[in-house]
């Protein structure tokens, strides 16, 4: 025997139909509740999208504040290091000033030129006259 034939109810299929052209509600029912549910999915699509924008915006603006405060970390060791470097600088020139200031003080004491001429010996022979030429 073969496979069992399918029987369809004629008079099932032609009730549906019936009752879908006798009464129109339904249809509108179906459309209204179709219509309903399509503009759900809309909106479900659109806040998604909104929140994905927003997420991007969020991540774009965290790169930018992350790139911002790297600069300006390195901006600020960069100047950390230019002032250490001119401290020390400072504080070698202010060494030598001191120096040079004692030494200039020494020369106006008694015996002070004897003495710079003396650390001058090379330069200058005891018996001649310093010229110098503009």
């Amino acid at each position: 025997m073969g496979q069992p034939q399918r029987i369809e109810e004629p008079f099932r299929r032609n009730r549906s139909k019936k009752i879908r052209k006798s009464n129109p509600s339904i249809n509108k029912k179906i459309d209204a509740f179709t219509q309903v549910s399509e503009f759900q999915k809309e909106d479900v699509r659109r806040e998604l999208l909104y929140s994905n924008l927003g997420l991007i915006l969020k991540f774009g603006l965290l790169i930018v504040f992350t790139t911002s405060l790297v600069n300006l970390g390195l901006a600020s060791h960069q100047r950390v290091n230019r002032n250490l470097e001119l401290s020390y600088l400072l504080e070698k020139e202010s060494k030598k000033l001191q120096k040079l200031r004692l030494r200039f003080d020494e020369m106006f004491t008694n015996g002070g030129e004897q003495r710079f001429l003396k650390e001058q010996d090379q330069w200058i022979t005891p018996n001649s006259v310093r010229v110098i030429w503009r």
